[in-house]
């Protein structure tokens, strides 16, 4: 079995490395990574820096060598020139887990988005179709935008304009460009849409993330804080926000792609409640003088003190779309026959996310 895998270095496509070599090291003959150069550190080093991460699982670090030997790892400037590398191997599973997450809701940021997210996908597609035998797109569980009610698994059928931000509308239309690209050329096509990432649920250590990202985001602003002006945070009673562990999700696509489901979310079978969910983080970062409000608040209804203002300038601006959510349901029968969802309080999970990211002092990993 021949895998190419990008996006390696970040938060799930790390994970789905480990993942894929922990259930299938036996039957992978080679898997290839697509990485850039960051800084000083080579898209080797940075590999390198991944397997022998005090993080990575033990199974990883005990065979670092034997697992480094199934690896060729391609400088990104390269990667979009396949028959360079490939040398008429074919790839059986080409997981394309790299996306540029950003949540802005500026018209001026969409040019950017779509570009790196739908663009990117359709340079790649056509640069490989003709040398992989299936492809699987890792997209979002959000590109059904803000619809309501129960989602299935099937997004094919969503229509209108729902979308709470261009990342969301620029994953959705990279679905739509891959099925109607898929069946023109006859290549078989598999999106997995994981919810957002917390950290770990069973691998060790637990409740670790490589990048923090979203809620995480949130804690951060309200623990760096030095203020304890008050801030009224607007959301509703029944907005949730979907949470699902990385592992958890990384597990899910290693064990999914070679089965012939075509769409699935990855997705916990509960949301958290918004306002119970706020209040566990910012109990983990000791904030407390907050409360919650319906009432949208900008510049032209008036802040009550400062921070309330950096706060809607800043993270609150990206994060509002999902404060105010509809509240969704989500169909998880599909999802648990294929690898049951961890037992356990969705409202201590949370606490405990927090609480590690604050213990690291919500650093990413610099690999």
């Amino acid at each position: 079995m021949n895998i190419l895998l990008t996006g390696a270095t970040g938060t799930l496509g790390s994970r789905v490395l480990f993942s894929l070599i922990e259930q299938r090291f036996d039957t992978i003959k080679h898997i290839y990574l697509p990485v850039r150069k960051k800084a000083t550190l080579t898209p080797e080093n940075r590999i390198h820096n991944i397997l022998s991460s005090e993080f990575a699982p033990n199974f990883i670090k005990k065979n670092v060598t034997e697992i480094a030997a199934k690896i060729t790892v391609i400088n990104a400037t390269n990667f979009l020139n396949p028959t360079s590398y490939l040398n008429g191997i074919k790839i059986d599973f080409f997981i394309h887990s790299a996306g540029f997450v950003n949540l802005s809701t500026d018209p001026n940021a969409k040019h950017e988005i779509f570009k790196e997210n739908l663009q990117f996908t359709k340079n790649i597609f056509n640069a490989f179709y003709e040398h992989i035998i299936k492809f699987v797109y890792i997209s979002t569980a959000f590109a059904a935008g803000n619809i309501g009610g129960l989602i299935q698994n099937d997004y094919t059928k969503i229509t209108g304009d729902n979308y709470r931000n261009h990342y969301e509308a620029s994953k959705h239309a990279s679905e739509k460009f891959l099925i109607e690209a898929g069946k023109e050329k006859n290549i078989p096509i598999q999106i997995l849409r994981p919810s957002v990432l917390g950290g770990n649920i069973t691998d060790s250590p637990n409740y670790f993330i490589s990048k923090y990202m979203v809620f995480y985001l949130f804690a951060k602003f309200f623990n760096n804080t030095s203020s304890n002006d008050k801030v009224r945070i607007t959301t509703t009673a029944n907005t949730g926000l979907n949470i699902i562990p990385t592992d958890y999700a990384a597990q899910v696509i290693a064990k999914v792609i070679s089965t012939d489901i075509e769409q699935l979310n990855i997705v916990h079978s509960t949301e958290t409640n918004m306002m119970k969910g706020i209040t566990k983080i910012l109990d983990a970062v000791e904030y407390t003088n907050f409360s919650f409000t319906e009432d949208l608040i900008n510049t032209s209804t008036g802040f009550a003190s400062k921070l309330e203002a950096f706060y809607y300038e800043t993270i609150g601006v990206h994060l509002h779309p999902y404060m105010t959510s509809k509240p969704n349901e989500w169909d998880t029968a599909l999802l648990e026959s294929i690898l049951p969802i961890p037992d356990y309080n969705l409202e201590d999970y949370l606490t405990e996310t927090v609480a590690f990211a604050k213990n690291k002092k919500f650093r990413n990993q610099k690999w």
